[in-house]
Formats: structure tokens, sequence, C-alpha cells
């Protein structure tokens, strides 16, 4: 009796500790009360924002000092994980970049050099998606689509 005792308090140390080290290991992508300057970095200034339903915000933000743009998606209640993505595209120089998979706080950073020129950006999160189209680029209006797939 006495050694099977000793198992089970061993197995049951065991299991806190697995269960203490899992409880602590928290998703690179889970930070709550995260902002687009801490996706993106601290030169990045918000200049837009479009709304994805009521589970959050996508946000375009822009680096003076090097000619970039930035793009996060921000859960507005972080939690369990879902597919999400962040993107942006200068269609004039065929450049953009991405981010998909499946996130418990934010999608992204995806950058795109943008200085002078109208940037398409947008992202999802779970079935909402929204997109901006021709933004940022002065006299013209830009164009925005939010759906649910």
């Amino acid at each position: 009796m006495r050694f099977n005792r000793s198992v089970l308090t061993a197995a049951a140390f065991g299991a806190l500790a697995v269960g203490a080290t899992t409880a602590l290991a928290v998703p690179a992508s889970a930070a709550p009360n995260t902002t687009p300057q801490k996706v993106c970095g601290s030169a990045y200034k918000t200049v837009n924002s479009a709304p994805v339903g009521s589970l959050g915000t996508v946000y375009l933000t822009y680096n003076a000092s090097n000619g970039k743009n930035c793009v996060a998606t921000i859960r507005k209640n972080p939690g369990t994980v879902l597919d999400m993505s962040t993107w942006i595209y200068v269609s004039d120089t065929g450049l953009g970049d991405e981010d998909y998979g499946q996130y418990t706080s934010y999608a992204g950073p995806a950058y795109v050099y943008g200085k002078g020129h109208c940037v398409d950006w947008g992202g999802h999160i779970s079935n909402v998606y929204t997109q901006v189209s021709g933004s940022n680029c002065g006299a013209f209006k830009e164009h925005r689509v939010t759906f649910t797939r």
C-alpha cells in the first residue's frame, strides 16, 4: 500500500507540473489589450481602421520614417482560437503581404511599402470579412465591404 501511495503522489505532482506548464504556455498571439502599435511597432501610427462586424477591428498603420504600412486584425474579446487573417496590397506595384491562421487575439502584422500609393487592406475573424479598397490616397474615396460567409 505504501508503494501505491508514493506512486500516486508522484503522479499527482507530475500532473500538477504539466498542468502548470500548460497553463503558463500562452500562444504568441494571446495578448489581451493588444494595440496596433504593439503588433506593428511603436513607430507605426494608426491612419485608418474598419470594424470586423462586432468581433474586432482591422487597423491600417503607417511609419513615416520608412514609408511602410502595416495591418493588424485585433479581436474585441480574445479567447479560444479562431480563423483570422489580415492582409494589405498595393495594386500599382503588385506588392502585398498577409497573415492567416488560427489565433486567440490578433492576426498580423502584415507590411508593405505604401508611400505615395493607394492601398487595399482588410482581414477576417471567424466568418466575418472586411476589406477596404483604394484607401489613404488623397482625393479618392475608399470603398468598404463587410460580409459574412
